[in-house]
């Protein structure tokens, strides 16, 4: 048997050397490209505002840079000659006391003033007179029967079994839910006010009870919104409960209509949800953002917010690059066709005119769009084809007339709801859930309608404790007859 060669081994050696080396030169090549693409992505965080990403204005650091509005040359303040907008006079009928200041003698030459003045001056002050609770006491007697014996007591009516009449309970449902206060401090604040003593728990059984009194004109609403030709979409997180120290994630949906507002908290934030809110059979225009969840409805019915594609835009510009380019000449094009929709809306330019103009911004957005796709740097491209698969949902407001081009409308209705979650960090459970989806749906609406929120809590609270017909929180000339407690 030959020996082996000295230099073969050597060899062989070697050649186990280099194949370790080269393994490990591509584990580290590898391992270096995964950590300059997560410097990538942490840098590219880093950049992130709400100028170009779907982030909220408060998460803004210190510093972040604002897109400058052209200056105007004008004071902060009001402007010489512009509309007073003052506190209108009430009705003589509406007024309780008048004092009537008639001058008695000339402030020129001292001679004595007699008579009266047609149209005087009127000055209006208000007040407040001192509040306190109406307490009702129903003495419940109970009597012996003479022929048989048997204690007989008069209940209390089905009506009065809550310690805590109509108009408190509304008054405390409406200060939870529209003015924000914790349970606690609606509590102190109907004790500094009014006098009145209620635990925290009762607040709670308050809520619970409200929930049931509205249920009826939330389900009316939320029918009203279904069967609607144009609606608004968003929605926002929230926590529902907590476990082991953290919050269920759940969401915030909202569907809004020009006058009726309808809300819903789910733990999903998928389609199914948006699909059971606004029902299987809706087939009005639906304004959203870009969230997948609304993916199931037809694309030539749905209308994309610009307010969060001008975000996407400015993403392109910031990221730089070719992608960097195209999306400065994106963002000429929205500025220019933003002027015209202005312009549109204020009557200075017919729409004719506008849909005819905007046949070539239309064209030339799809064209950058398509270069974007497959000229510029990753994730701008995938921005870019994210846009493009949408396409046919950018231009609905231009066929449609009355369709807005941004969902600033929906998302100001949700406004409210983001700063409440913000103080109450969400609810404890699906009955503090219902309640604030019930509450939003009524002070949101009601304000939309200019409707007074106290006194329909109250008349629905009556309604519900007496098996009334309940008011409807449909707008006053399409709702049906209603009948209100005396």
């Amino acid at each position: 048997m030959a020996e082996l060669d000295p230099r073969d081994a050597r060899i062989a050696k070697l050649e186990a050397l280099l194949e370790a080396a080269l393994e490990r030169i591509a584990h580290l090549e590898e391992e270096n490209r995964r950590l300059r693409e997560e410097n990538r992505q942490l840098k590219e965080r880093l950049t992130l505002n709400s100028s170009n990403s779907s982030k909220p204005p408060s998460s803004d650091g210190p510093g972040t840079p604002r897109r400058p509005k052209k200056p105007t040359g004008r004071t902060p303040g009001g402007q010489p000659g512009h509309k007073k907008h003052e506190r209108r006079l009430l009705p003589p009928e509406a007024v309780q006391h008048v004092v009537e200041l008639v001058p008695k003698e000339c402030k020129g030459c001292g001679h004595r003033l007699v008579g009266r003045d047609c149209e005087p001056r009127r000055h209006q002050v208000v007040e407040v007179p001192p509040l306190s609770a109406v307490v009702t006491e129903y003495r419940s007697h109970a009597l012996e029967c003479a022929a048989c014996g048997t204690l007989t007591r008069q209940p209390v009516p089905a009506h009065a079994r809550s310690a805590f009449g109509d108009r408190l309970g509304a008054l405390a449902s409406l200060l939870v839910g529209k003015y924000r206060l914790s349970k606690r401090l609606v509590k102190d604040a109907l004790s500094d006010m009014l006098g009145v003593d209620l635990s925290v728990g009762s607040v709670v059984n308050l809520e619970g009870e409200t929930t049931d009194a509205l249920a009826p004109a939330v389900d009316e609403a939320r029918a009203y919104v279904r069967a609607a030709d144009k609606a608004h979409a968003d929605e926002t997180g929230w926590v529902e409960g907590r476990k082991e120290g953290r919050g269920h994630r759940a969401w915030l949906w909202v569907a809004a209509t020009a006058l009726v507002v309808v809300f819903h908290v789910a733990r999903s934030r998928g389609g199914k949800v948006a699909r059971a809110l606004l029902g299987e059979d809706f087939l009005g225009i639906l304004t959203t953002d870009r969230w997948s969840g609304y993916d199931w409805y037809d694309k030539g019915l749905r209308q994309l917010c610009w307010s969060h594609l001008t975000r996407d835009v400015q993403g392109f510009i910031d990221r730089g690059g070719e992608g960097g380019r195209l999306g400065k000449q994106l963002m000429r094009e929205r500025n220019r066709f933003f002027k015209w929709w202005h312009r549109v809306r204020d009557g200075t330019l017919a729409r004719e005119d506008f849909e005819r103009r905007m046949k070539k911004v239309r064209r030339t957005v799809g064209r950058l769009l398509r270069q974007a796709e497959v000229r510029a740097e990753k994730k701008t491209a995938g921005m870019a084809g994210e846009l493009l698969r949408l396409e046919e949902c950018l231009w609905t407001f231009v066929d449609v007339p009355g369709v807005e081009p941004t969902n600033n409308f929906g998302e100001q209705c949700i406004r409210h709801a983001v700063m409440y979650r913000k103080t109450s960090f969400g609810t404890q459970g699906p009955e503090g859930s219902r309640f604030v989806a019930s509450i939003f749906t009524a002070v949101t609406t009601l304000k939309l309608q200019e409707r007074g929120v106290l006194d329909f809590l109250t008349d629905s609270l009556r309604a519900h404790r007496r098996g009334l017909q309940p008011p409807s929180l449909l707008p006053l000339a399409e709702a049906p007859q209603l009948a209100h407690a005396a």
